[in-house]
Order: structure tokens, then C-alpha cells, then sequence
């Protein structure tokens, strides 16, 4: 059986517009070439892929189950359609790329550069965010990439072989703050302090669980819990607090004396991080070219 993209296109309209009217007014045809456009699709599988009602339409099973089957044909021919126009120089490719926020600080800005100064046709769409986010843009197609912490492969979700790199993570606080100066600082030392970090369930909140377990300690009560780095810092810098950061996130802050590490002998976090792809379809060439630049630079 061979589906015609035009059919699954007026198929997916209906769906995206919520009636035949809405979704003929959407793809410029009229009602009745729409409704035998769906006849026909239904006609090839045999059955119908919407309930009609005197109200209106609504997915049968059939329907339910073509769905992201759909969505997922119309996608990969979008990109492929995308990156041919790309290579004749129709048109500019687009990276759609999701990071975590020590990659989206150092290692991605280093890839993307690489990228342009070879291609710079294409364009670049960066999402940043934890990965329950960026695993949630990914398979919703809204970006074609995602980089965080490695982790096993998912039913949807797969690691790209060779595309590793690490990065440490440290204590950190003012350079002004009172731990900074004092002698023989233990991590025991930071458990009365004002902490604040990115939210619980999050990659870098269990990265400091560990650490602290591993030295036989419970973890610290966090005071503030928020996804923005810039609030993040800006309470380490400016507010006291203490942190658990990547380096990369807080490198600018370093050079310019704003942040430091504080001086925890031995306690450090080391993470390897990597590319994620989607397990089913294609990786799209111009997100191909930035995994080949994040190689480059790993």
C-alpha cells in the first residue's frame, strides 16, 4: 500500500482544524474536493478514519492510529524537501537544536560556529532546557537534535554513536563569600548555607544528591528552586547563595571574578554528555552537520 502525501496532508488538516469546512478554507480547495480527497485515503485502508457527526468530525481508531504515522511522513518529507532546496541553494537549511545549559554555554556556541564558517546558508533554532523538555521537543519534532548528559537508549529516543565529550561540575559561590576563606572547608561545612539550584528531578539536583551520598552526607535543603541560569547566578553572585554548576555555565563569571569554585578538595562531578536523536526516521543534513562539528570539537 502506498500512501499519497496529499491525502495524509488533507487528513492531518481536518485533524489540526478540527472540521472539513475550517480545514478546505486552510489548504485553499473547496469543501467537496476535500471530503473525496478523505473518501479515497479511506477507500485504500478500508475503513473510516473519522466518526461523522451532525456537529462535526471526530477521529475513529483507524484514525488514532494513522496519526503519528502521518505526522511523522509529513515531517520527513518537509526535511528532505528542506535539504534538497538547501544543496541546490534555493533555499537556507535550518538546525533545530535542544541543550542543556553548561552545553548551550560553551560546547554548542564553539559547533554552531564551525557549522556557519563552512555552510552559511543554513540558519540555527536553539531551545534550551532540562531534559524533560528537550526529550519532549524531540519527539515532537520541534527540534531534531538534543544535547544533555548521556543515558540508555528509549522506545523513541537513541544516543548518537562517537559524539561524546565531558564537562566537571563544582561547588560554587562568590568570591567574597565567607567559605571561600575558610581552612579545611568539608562539604559538611556547606550544609548550613543558603543553597540554590535548578528543580528537583532535574539533571544537575541529582548530581548534587549523589555527591553529597557519596561522602556519607545528606543532601542540603535547597532554599530556591528555579530553571533559569540567570537567576541562578545572580543569587551566587549577588545574594550568598551557594550552587552546584557545570563549568562551562558559569566560565564568563570566573574570568570575571564574579564566580568561583569553592575550595572543596576532591569534590567534583565529572558528566559525559552527548547527542539524542530520534530512534525512527532520518536525521536531517544540516542537524547532521552540527553533530560533525560537536565531534569535531569533542
Amino acid at each position: 500500500m502506498t500512501l499519497d502525501p496529499r491525502q495524509l496532508n488533507a487528513f492531518l488538516a481536518i485533524v489540526d482544524h478540527g472540521s472539513l469546512g475550517r480545514a478546505a478554507e486552510a489548504l485553499h480547495i473547496t469543501q467537496p474536493a476535500l471530503s473525496r480527497t478523505i473518501k479515497r485515503l479511506e477507500g485504500q485502508l478500508g475503513a473510516a478514519l473519522f466518526d461523522r457527526y451532525s456537529k462535526g468530525m471526530a477521529l475513529s481508531a483507524i484514525g488514532h492510529a494513522l496519526l503519528p504515522h502521518a505526522r511523522l511522513l509529513q515531517r520527513e518529507t518537509a526535511h528532505a524537501e528542506e535539504e534538497i532546496r538547501a544543496m541546490r541553494g534555493l533555499a537556507k537549511g535550518t538546525i533545530r537544536v535542544g541543550a542543556i545549559g553548561s552545553v548551550a554555554s560553551l560546547a554548542l556556541p564553539l559547533a554552531i560556529g564551525r557549522v556557519l564558517q563552512q555552510w552559511p546558508q543554513l540558519q540555527v533554532q536553539v531551545l534550551e532546557g532540562v531534559w524533560d523538555r528537550l526529550a519532549d521537543a524531540l519527539v515532537r519534532h520541534e527540534i531534531d537534535l538534543a544535547l544533555d548528559v548521556e543515558k540508555p537508549d528509549g522506545d523513541e529516543i537513541v544516543g548518537i554513536a562517537d559524539c561524546h565529550w565531558e564537562d566537571m561540575s563544582y561547588v560554587v559561590a562568590a568570591p567574597a563569600h565567607p567559605l571561600q576563606r575558610k581552612r579545611r572547608l568539608q562539604l559538611a561545612d556547606t550544609l548550613d548555607q543558603r543553597w540554590a539550584m535548578p528543580p528537583r528531578g532535574t539533571g544537575p539536583f541529582e548530581h548534587l544528591q549523589q555527591v553529597f551520598r557519596a561522602q556519607g552526607l545528606a543532601p542540603p535543603e535547597i532554599a530556591v528552586e528555579t530553571r533559569s541560569i540567570t537567576v541562578l547566578k545572580s543569587l551566587i553572585m549577588r545574594a550568598g547563595f551557594l550552587g552546584w554548576m557545570a563549568e562551562p555555565i558559569w566560565d564568563a563569571e570566573r574570568s570575571a571574578g564574579q564566580i568561583k569554585a569553592l575550595p572543596l578538595r576532591g569534590v567534583v562531578g565529572s558528566r559525559r554528555l552527548t547527542a539524542f536523536r530520534r530512534r525512527q526516521g532520518l536525521l536531517p543534513g544540516p542537524a547532521a552537520r552540527l553533530v560533525d562539528a560537536l565531534r569535531a570539537g569533542t
